[in-house]
């Protein structure tokens, strides 16, 4: 980016943020960023999250909550016009009527919540409100905010280089088979262009479907383009670049350096510009037991992975200057999901494990002045706790419906009958999961149905139980309600 384009993209940041900051003087608001990686939960996070406050559900570590503060909440007209609205409802009838997780979303959508609450102290008292927008996003989309800094041959380069791993170099093989066949200073050709995209697209779809499940390659848009489907700026791939080679006019080198720089311009930069930097409060949901029973390599691609989702924020203390020059996030909150898979007495190391992964990265943020936090959560409880005898063992188990065909042992489920299972056991230590205690594939957790929910005399429907989603709440958001 040029520094004339930098200092005018700059000057439009701060001119939206001034001009955000006065609305806040009429109306208080807060932006919560919800992203996570594949398969991490963000849909249902955000529903429930609009359910419980919606509802007036009394959450127990919510303290605005649990003191009876929070008059109403309802949902609003968003601020955004330009973004897709969250389709709330959809979504709670799927998990409620249906029972059935929603599909995940593979866009950004938001949601403008309007909460109306008492303050509890200080020298401004009672009545208030304020408006929450949830803002939730894939985190694959996040990992391309390393590519602003990047030039395409060192891209190439650091691409190229991860594909050749150990643990890599099986999947990429079709890849690698085609780059032979590839002159990076022959012409510019577009069919050329179109069959080393889709090669590289085959290659970063087989490393989702893998072991490491987590897949931290960029561009984030290739493996969900929405609108962008067959563009220009997604129409380009890697190359096998010679250290130092030149890329020449012309060539088609020269024509992929194109597109990457397209790809920053029209893709990464109006999200970092629009959405992302606009964030004041993130969370960050995690599978991370679906990588421990991938092995130790899978939580070393999500260790990598979380540092460079924290990488991207803007972290630190706000001043009154740097939210109209430099908008930082000052509380983000990694959330291990899918506590209800596993019995209670190991959720204390479930959120042990997660904090050692992201140790690294904590350090240098909470350097910064932020807060960072973690918890093990599961935002809708889809099992029970209970227990089964295994010879003369007791084991502590959980109980639910696992979803049609899916398998334990060599028991196929029909997605109707509960069953009982023992998931397995965490290890005591964090640092046990990356020496092998946990052998790849030993845990079992199957995928359960939603809950089915109690209904009362005058047919309204339960409410959707959780684990510490009211932990999470209190972390992001209690303090805007003191």
């Amino acid at each position: 980016m040029s520094v004339i384009t930098n200092f005018a993209s700059r000057a439009g940041s701060a001119a939206q943020s001034l001009w955000e900051a006065s609305g806040q003087l009429v109306q208080p608001s807060l932006r919560l960023g919800v992203t996570g990686l594949a398969r991490s939960g963000k849909t249902v996070f955000t529903t429930a999250l609009v359910h419980h406050l919606t509802r007036g559900t009394s959450l127990t570590a919510f303290r605005a909550s649990a003191e009876g503060r929070i008059r109403r909440a309802h949902l609003a007209h968003q601020p955004d016009d330009a973004i897709p609205r969250f389709p709330y409802e959809e979504h709670l009838e799927a998990l409620t009527e249906e029972r059935r997780w929603p599909q995940s979303t593979d866009r950004i959508s938001e949601l403008r919540v309007d909460i109306e609450y008492e303050r509890r102290s200080g020298w401004r008292t009672g009545p208030a409100s304020l408006a929450l927008d949830i803002v939730d996003y894939p985190g694959e989309w996040l990992l391309d905010l390393a590519l602003l800094d990047a030039g395409f041959a060192e891209w190439s380069k650091q691409t190229v280089e991860a594909s050749r791993r150990r643990d890599r170099a099986a999947i990429a093989g079709p890849w690698h088979d085609f780059l032979k066949t590839v002159d990076p200073a022959g012409p510019a050709d577009e069919v050329l262009a179109g069959k080393a995209s889709n090669a590289f697209k085959t290659y970063l779809t087989a490393l989702r479907a893998g072991e490491e499940a987590v897949a931290t390659t960029p561009p984030g848009r290739f493996l969900m383009p929405g609108d962008l489907a067959g563009s220009p700026a997604l129409t380009f791939a890697p190359l096998d670049l010679a250290d130092g080679q030149a890329i020449a006019p012309g060539s088609f080198a020269a024509l992929m350096e194109r597109r990457f720089e397209a790809y920053k311009t029209h893709v990464v930069r109006p999200f970092f510009r629009d959405h992302f930097q606009r964030i004041d409060r993130q969370i960050v949901l995690v599978d991370v037991l679906a990588a421990i029973d991938a092995g130790p390599v899978a939580l070393a691609e999500l260790e990598d992975a979380l540092d460079q989702v924290l990488m991207a924020f803007r972290i630190g203390r706000n001043t009154f200057l740097s939210r109209l020059f430099s908008p930082r996030a000052d509380r983000v909150l990694f959330a291990a999901t899918k506590a209800d898979h596993i019995h209670h007495t190991d959720h204390d190391r479930l959120d042990a494990i997660l904090r050692f992964l992201v140790n690294r990265a904590v350090r240098r943020t909470e350097a910064a002045g932020a807060r960072v936090g973690t918890v093990a959560l599961a935002s809708v409880r889809a099992t029970r706790e209970t227990t089964i005898r295994e010879g003369r063992e007791t084991l502590r188990a959980v109980a639910g419906v696992p979803e049609a065909g899916e398998r334990v042992g060599d028991e196929v489920f029909d997605g109707e009958t509960e069953a009982a299972i023992f998931p397995g056991e965490l290890p005591e230590t964090a640092e046990a999961v990356f020496q092998g205690a946990v052998p790849p594939g030993s845990l079992r957790f199957p995928r359960f149905r939603p809950p089915k929910l109690p209904v009362d005399a005058a047919g309204r429907m339960g409410k959707l139980p959780h684990i510490r989603l009211d932990r999470a709440l209190e972390f992001l958001l209690g303090d805007r309600f003191a």
